[in-house]
């Protein structure tokens, strides 16, 4: 008889997960990478992923898709730390070692050969994207250098260089390193955490005049979900960093909407036919979960529906007196949704949550110790006694108890 996954609660029995897994022919991992099988550090350019790792991704062939707001390519872009993991460089793109998968937040395709392509996204949209890094560099530079931050020099510049993502589809400001810098002074640092916010709608504005009104939407990470549509900052009180990323992202980039993508490619490696038609995008789907089930409901064979597994790290609650909780995070949509087709469809699916408070960037985490006399206390910040969102199984040493268990999973299943 089988192990019931989604009936599992806040489980840290991986033994039974690994077993399970391991014997399930029809498996789909759907997983995010920042945090999940890389350390959060405060300064992107110094991730660093395990060649063990991605080898064990390559045995998963099939099997196994990333799901980031990060992206494959640029000078920010995994690729790149997916070829400094080999002795030679060269390798990755020989032995088709990429993570394949959607990033941008689902705008971003690559299979394992390293090929990208960006459905449904128009050239003037790339034009505008381009421009944002710039526009990030000079804002940065401006605010920082006059008072009360007066920052200069080398320290300045540093600090700039640090906090601008020039991602192509996704540009990125990453604030961490300045929560770090202003530590003893933290009213500075939530200073520059609204200015961001200011400089983000300003972004929307310009995209307007552009005559690109519908084409984009600021993503907060971590943040505190959605109030008509939009997400919703979370401004640091102090006791963390609170929104650390403010992504400039195209409509439509949301990871449950990549979730859909991504099984349509996997329907069709196994059928030979995609369900929602080849070209299928995030851009032209619904991004309300309960449309994302419905368009799934009608197009998916149930008897070809796989189990999906989905990984992640980004997952928030945090209680407000007069409005009970408010609940975000970047993957909080995505598994919220694989939790739903589970229950569809019947394939007994699961939502994995890595702990990744252990790295650089100051995060919500479990507390082991408390976690088996009261869950809530252990799990606060992360989930509450009402989220509908039920975690199924904890990794509470991070990304390298995840990253151990992954390449125990790839091994198994390739015998």
């Amino acid at each position: 008889m089988p192990i019931s996954l989604h009936e599992a609660r806040y489980s840290l029995d991986h033994a039974t997960l690994l077993d399970t897994l391991s014997d399930c022919e029809n498996l789909l991992i759907i997983q995010d990478l920042d945090g999940v099988c890389m350390g959060l550090v405060s300064d992107p350019l110094t991730r660093q992923i395990e060649r063990r790792y991605v080898e064990a991704g390559k045995l998963m062939d099939g099997h196994f898709f990333v799901l980031t707001n990060g992206e494959h390519i640029g000078s920010r872009g995994v690729n790149d730390i997916v070829e400094r993991a080999f002795d030679a460089p060269e390798e990755a793109f020989e032995r088709g070692l990429y993570l394949p998968g959607l990033a941008g937040g689902g705008v971003q395709l690559q299979g394992s050969s390293g090929r990208v392509s960006h459905p449904g996204v128009s050239d003037a949209e790339l034009g505008f994207l381009a421009q944002v890094p710039q526009w990030g560099r000079e804002f940065l530079a401006e605010s920082l250098g006059r008072a009360p931050f007066s920052l200069s020099g080398e320290t300045l510049s540093a600090l700039v260089e640090a906090c601008v993502l020039d991602n192509r589809v996704s540009p990125t400001l990453n604030i961490n390193v300045l929560y770090h810098h202003f530590r003893q002074r933290p009213e500075l640092y939530t200073r520059i955490q609204r200015l961001a916010v200011h400089f983000s709608e300003g972004l929307l504005q310009k995209a307007v005049t552009a005559g690109l009104e519908d084409s984009f939407f600021i993503h907060y990470a971590p943040n505190l979900g959605r109030v008509d549509g939009h997400e919703q900052p979370r401004i640091s009180d102090g006791s963390d960093a609170g929104t650390t990323d403010f992504q400039f992202m195209l409509q439509g980039a949301v990871k449950e909407v990549g979730v859909l993508v991504l099984l349509n490619h996997y329907y069709y490696r196994r059928t030979g036919e995609y369900p929602l038609g080849e070209h299928f995008n995030a851009r032209e789907a619904p991004a309300d979960i309960d449309q994302l089930l419905a368009l799934a409901q009608s197009h998916f064979d149930p008897a070809e529906m796989p189990r999906i597994v989905a990984v992640g790290d980004t997952v928030t609650s945090h209680r407000r007196a007069e409005s009970g909780y408010q609940r975000g995070g970047s993957d909080r949509g995505f598994l919220t949704l694989v939790q739903a087709l589970g229950e569809s469809f019947a394939t007994d699916n699961a939502c994995v949550f890595i702990d990744s408070s252990g790295g650089e960037v100051v995060r919500p985490g479990v507390d082991i110790d408390r976690l088996a006399s009261d869950v809530c206390a252990a799990l606060s910040g992360i989930t509450d006694p009402e989220d509908e969102l039920r975690l199924n199984f904890l990794f509470t040493r991070g990304h390298s108890e995840y990253v151990n268990f992954f390449c125990e999973l790839a091994s198994r299943r390739a015998q």
